[in-house]
């Protein structure tokens, strides 16, 4: 049986496979993913499971239920990091998934039991997330096939470069029938389980975001001929809108956040006649995401009138929030439970993840793992080798929670 101990060694053995070494980082249709699936599948193959790379890129393994051609009840997260990553992010649940299915190799099922190592949660190289899930839950846009990454390279060529075959991206797609579920576990990329001194929580729902790209555009002048009240300052009103967004955010229940400014023409004794933030905004539920920026919105718009700028605005990134689906909510907490904690913690997740791709063809659910300090996308990223064993039993007992509901159902 798979112990907590060889789930972190895993762990620590896939970060090997990194392009920019000492640094973690790996990226979709790379060597380095490819050296990934490798080994990930080697290890499904070992917990009995029949493996195979899908048509974009992710790493699958299946186990039959008591009877050939069942619907799957899905389990894993995600192989690819962000630049400089952790060790954690996506390769723990993938890796604790596969010890679950060896656990329960001699275990009759009422469905299929499926582990998947999902090819490119972050987004990292072509600046797109969830490409791995998306396609799985089938919803690929043609146009994604022109994004290019950092050296120019298009996604097109990347798949062919891959041994990938871009007219058969459908093929990944899974309908809703093929499966009964999906459960991922994930670190918590959060302080919450570490202040309230647990080892692990269950998922309500996954925020939703939206993403802008605000532009302030006033006028460029020279910054000793030009008196303040003649000034159309860009920079000045960025940053009362900076400042404006993380006040109403801190008041709120939302998360708002700026990371990114540029400035023209930025030059040390011109006033600024442009500058262009960024702005992500996410929420447990739509409605306070979207009344948060219409909030914000008119409050920018007013301050960017009373200075004489024009704003522009254009949305970058829009994803609804996904809620876990409360019976897989209670086959977490139920997985939770045996392992001593009687009143399992739930939280929403403030960062995103494949259930929310996955849950648009299939209901989800999510454990978290408290990882310290809520490091995450990190060197420092951290978890205890007591969280791993408890998120294993947890799993494990999720599992067989669901397999308890859908035998019951039959």
């Amino acid at each position: 049986m798979t112990t907590a101990r060889e789930v972190l060694d895993r762990c620590v053995e896939l970060d090997r496979f990194t392009a920019d070494p000492p640094r973690l980082e790996r990226v979709y249709l790379s060597r380095e993913h490819a050296s990934a699936n490798a080994v990930t599948g080697r290890w499904m193959e070992q917990a009995g499971l029949r493996t195979w790379q899908d048509a974009a890129g992710n790493q699958c393994g299946r186990r039959e239920g008591r009877e050939p051609g069942l619907p799957a009840l899905l389990v894993g997260s995600h192989l690819d990091t962000v630049p400089d990553a952790g060790s954690y992010d996506g390769m723990l649940g993938v890796v604790m998934a596969i010890a679950v299915a060896e656990r329960l190799r001699d275990r009759e099922l009422p469905f299929a039991l499926e582990v998947i190592g999902f090819s490119d949660e972050e987004g990292t190289r072509f600046g797109k997330a969830l490409l791995g899930s998306q396609a799985f839950a089938g919803v690929w846009e043609e146009d994604w096939w022109d994004l290019r990454d950092r050296d120019g390279m298009t996604l097109h060529q990347a798949f062919l470069d891959f041994g990938l075959d871009p007219r058969r991206v459908g093929e990944t797609a899974r309908a809703p029938g093929d499966l009964v579920g999906y459960l991922e576990a994930h670190i918590e990329q959060g302080p919450y389980l570490e202040a309230a001194d647990r080892s692990l929580g269950y998922v309500t729902t996954i925020a939703g975001a939206r993403r802008f790209r605000l532009s302030f555009v006033g006028e460029a002048r020279h910054a000793g001929g030009t008196p303040y009240h003649r000034r159309r300052d860009a920079l000045v009103g960025a940053s009362e809108a900076i400042v404006l967004i993380e006040r109403r955010a801190r008041d709120s229940d939302c998360i708002a956040t700026v990371g990114r400014i540029e400035v023209q023409p930025g030059a040390i004794n011109v006033i600024p006649g442009r500058a262009d933030i960024s702005l992500d905004l996410r929420a447990a539920t739509d409605a306070e995401r979207d009344e948060m920026w219409a909030s914000l919105l008119g409050e920018i718009e007013t301050a960017c009138a009373v200075r004489g700028l024009r704003l522009e605005v254009r949305e970058t990134h829009h994803a609804p929030a996904m809620p876990c689906a409360p019976w897989l909510q209670e086959a977490v907490m139920a997985g939770i439970r045996s392992t001593g904690d009687d009143d399992p913690m739930g939280l929403w997740s403030r960062a995103g993840h494949d259930a929310m791709a996955v849950g648009l063809t299939t209901d989800v659910g999510m454990l978290f793992v408290r990882c310290h300090d809520g490091i995450s996308h990190h060197p420092e990223e951290d978890v205890r080798e007591l969280d791993v064993a408890a998120g294993l039993d947890a799993l494990e007992r999720a599992v067989l929670e669901v397999a308890a509901t859908i035998g019951a159902a039959r």
